[in-house]
């Protein structure tokens, strides 16, 4: 008898099929915790602001805003037992259009495009992952609303985040129809009016993504060899003609790499955003994907036969820890070579906006009850000073 100890018999291969079962299972069990999450309503809504956030949205103190109602210049809004006023958006819009019909400089409570000012088009751009780009192109995209601009976000990532973040499930909702795809494609185009969504935030519209917008990388690789036009550099500038009214800003989340999506973005951009995270890593990241879309956006321009140029070019640090000294001086370090380009505020890491992550909701969302007032207070004053200063850009970029 032999005294060796019986081999294990070879390990199986693991297939396609186990991987679509995984994939089967996480989808299942995701739409299960997201009904959960927006039960009642299996959608996701949006709460009421206290009278400190309004004033601080409109950009009034809280004792004028008390004042106003008292008065019956302003209507009165939900109340709870305490005699605490809690407002909607849609009260908060109600409020400036009082404002801007009876204060002494209406431009100051409605801050969007007037006559001759252009849509503003901003992508969020990064060649990795991980740099907070999708966080930021929402909380962005949310601040501006609640400040009273209309707002259109395009996912513009086949993984489809930022759909998931405003309560849709890409994978069931869009596996076919119904994304950015369908406005993009070359074949049986559709008007971008067709695919856009209202959402639970007020003066908030989106595109969804889903896994069909990575065919139009391949798709549109075919077109190129067969001259199809309007070439796709063109495809979103046109695509957004339609709606150009209807909207004051448009946020791009765009996909981590630098293919034919992200091109066409930013061929359609007035503006771009790249989000990097202070270490040597990420810029040197940064480095690499600014000087691939240096040279591959000159290529489109001889193509299209006309400059790809942008009234801004920001860089946001995000995931910044002030306390972390590495973060610090590679902070300073990039502000030293791109000086005045680097936005002053930075998006600090915050366990608020990973909490608030867990399900699917921003700081501008969450419940206050339930987070630390101090850590919430924190990253909401970050989120706001970001996109202020941001803000601030762009109505200098319309001439303001």
């Amino acid at each position: 008898m032999s005294n060796r100890a019986e081999q294990p018999s070879p390990v199986q291969g693991i297939g396609s099929s186990a991987i679509g079962e995984y994939a089967a299972a996480l989808a299942g069990s995701l739409d299960r915790q997201m009904r959960l999450a927006y039960k009642p309503e299996d959608r996701k809504s949006l709460r009421r602001f206290s009278s400190t956030e309004v004033a601080e949205m409109i950009r009034v103190s809280t004792s004028n805003l008390r004042n106003r109602h008292k008065d019956g210049s302003f209507p009165e809004v939900y109340t709870d037992a305490r005699g605490h006023r809690y407002y909607t958006a849609e009260d908060v819009t109600g409020l400036r259009e009082i404002l801007s019909a009876t204060g002494k400089n209406a431009s100051l409570y409605k801050p969007g495009r007037r006559q001759d000012d252009h849509l503003q088009v901003i992508s969020v751009v990064n060649f990795k992952g991980g740099s907070a780009k999708t966080s930021s192109c929402i909380h962005l995209a949310q601040r501006y609303a609640l400040r009273g601009y209309r707002v259109l976000v395009l996912d513009m990532d086949p993984q489809a985040s930022l759909t998931t973040f405003f309560g849709f499930r890409p994978e069931l909702e869009f596996s076919e129809s119904g994304t950015l795809y369908d406005a993009l494609r070359y074949e049986e185009q559709m008007p971008l009016s067709s695919v856009i969504r209202k959402t639970y935030f007020h003066n908030l519209d989106m595109v969804p993504a889903g896994l069909m917008l990575s065919e139009y990388e391949t798709e549109t690789a075919n077109a190129l060899s067969n001259r199809i036009q309007p070439i796709f550099a063109e495809r979103l500038t046109l695509a957004l003609e339609e709606v150009e009214a209807d909207y004051d800003l448009v946020l791009i989340d765009c996909p981590p790499q630098l293919g034919f999506l992200t091109l066409t973005a930013l061929a359609a951009s007035t503006g771009m955003l790249v989000t990097v995270v202070p270490s040597m890593l990420d810029i040197a990241s940064m480095s690499q994907f600014l000087k691939l879309a240096s040279e591959t956006v000159e290529a489109v321009e001889d193509a299209i036969g006309r400059k790809v140029t942008w009234d801004f070019v920001k860089f946001l640090i995000t995931r910044y820890e002030p306390s972390d000294g590495p973060q610090t001086q590679m902070a300073s370090y990039l502000r030293s070579i791109l000086l005045h380009e680097v936005l002053t505020e930075p998006f600090l890491k915050s366990t608020a906006v990973s909490d608030a992550g867990m399900t699917q909701q921003t700081v501008y969302e969450v419940d206050p009850s339930q987070f630390v007032r101090k850590t919430l207070d924190r990253a909401v004053s970050s989120a706001n000073s970001v996109a202020d200063e941001l803000e601030t850009v762009i109505q200098r970029a319309w001439g303001r």
